[in-house]
């Protein structure tokens, strides 16, 4: 045997003697361990896609969303009879205006009787036309009178009949400017909260239809509207159910396992509007969900109070929803959609 064949003889007996050492193949194997686990987990664990999107309290009714306290009649504001954060009944009187013109009233009131007195004129004076016309048609039968008159008669009786109508136009229109002075009070016409004030104090000049501040019924029935994607948007459908987080309300949230979140409410979809906002998102109405805890009194969930909703879709598992979320992919459509889009491909082939 050579030399060569020696070193080589003794190269491989020293592979044979290396070995690894301990932490590394602790390591190794908690790697390998961690792996596996992890891809279980990826595979195995469920996962509730959600629609996620932001809005606030409102109401799909507009008797019951924020109302404007708006003058009556141009003049000047005589008395508030409210101050912002007042509770008030139906029929509460809220701002008193008065006209510029202290004697308008009374000139209205003079207007108006003399329209009458001209009307009853006007109405007299019809019937006397009516009268010379049946006594000109008989006389024209019997052949004391000419056509020619009877026709000058008819053309007076329509004459006044049309100043009989004017007379009682104009009453209207005084009547009308009369009883708009009249409700100089502007009152509440429901049970609510005065929440704003814009006007001055007395002796500040207003015009009709100016407002003056806002008011807002009580006991609203209260729904959410929230904002959502374009790429959500098409797979939210109306009876859909969604997780809520009310503004100042403590939570713990898991939008893929509504199940273990605390804090939340329920909801169900009402309606999503059919066309985009200028950013190309679609606002979704939320209704409280009957089944489901009831949501925050109104002093803890206000109008206005902003909120966030996870409109729960399809469940998947965990790997497919990070592998769509890295992806940017819609979500999976829900059974009950894809059963009506299977059925709807049944019946376009029969």
């Amino acid at each position: 045997m050579n030399s060569a064949e020696k070193r080589f003889l003794y190269n491989v007996s020293s592979l044979t003697r290396v070995t690894i050492p301990k932490l590394h193949r602790v390591i190794c194997g908690l790697i390998v361990f961690l792996v596996i686990t992890a891809a279980a987990v990826l595979y195995f664990t469920p996962w509730m896609q959600t629609a996620y999107g932001t809005g606030a309290v409102d109401t799909l009714d507009p008797k019951n969303r924020t109302q404007a306290i708006s003058a009556l009649i141009d003049g000047q504001i005589k008395q508030w009879h409210v101050r912002e954060g007042m509770q008030v009944k139906a029929g509460d009187p809220i701002v008193t205006l008065v006209d510029i013109d202290a004697q308008r009233l009374d000139k209205l009131e003079s207007q108006l009787a003399a329209a009458k007195l001209e009307n009853e004129a006007n109405e007299t004076a019809v019937a006397n036309a009516q009268n010379n016309l049946a006594r000109q048609s008989a006389l024209q039968a019997q052949g004391l009178v000419s056509r020619k008159e009877v026709e000058q008669a008819q053309i007076k009786l329509q004459e006044l009949k049309a100043k009989a109508a004017a007379s009682v136009s104009y009453i209207n229109e005084v009547s009308m400017s009369l009883s708009r002075q009249a409700t100089l009070t502007k009152v509440a016409p429901v049970d609510g909260t005065i929440v704003r004030l814009f006007s001055g104090g007395v002796s500040t000049y207003v015009k009709a239809g100016q407002v003056l501040g806002q008011f807002i019924p009580a006991n609203v029935e209260k729904s959410v509207r929230i904002t959502i994607t374009g790429l959500d948007a098409p797979l939210v459908k109306p009876g859909a159910k969604a997780r809520l987080q009310f503004e100042g309300w403590p939570v713990f949230q898991f939008s893929g396992w509504p199940g273990s979140a605390i804090g939340t409410f329920g909801g169900e979809v009402v309606y999503v509007e059919p066309f985009a906002n200028e950013t190309g998102a679609f606002q979704v109405w939320i209704k409280p969900d009957e089944s489901d805890v009831p949501w925050p009194k109104e002093s803890s969930a206000r109008l206005g109070s902003r909120v966030k909703a996870w409109v729960l879709l399809e469940e998947v598992k965990l790997g497919y929803e990070l592998w769509r979320q890295l992806n940017n992919f819609p979500p999976q459509q829900t059974s009950q959609q894809g059963t009506q889009q299977t059925s709807k491909k049944v019946s376009t082939s029969w």
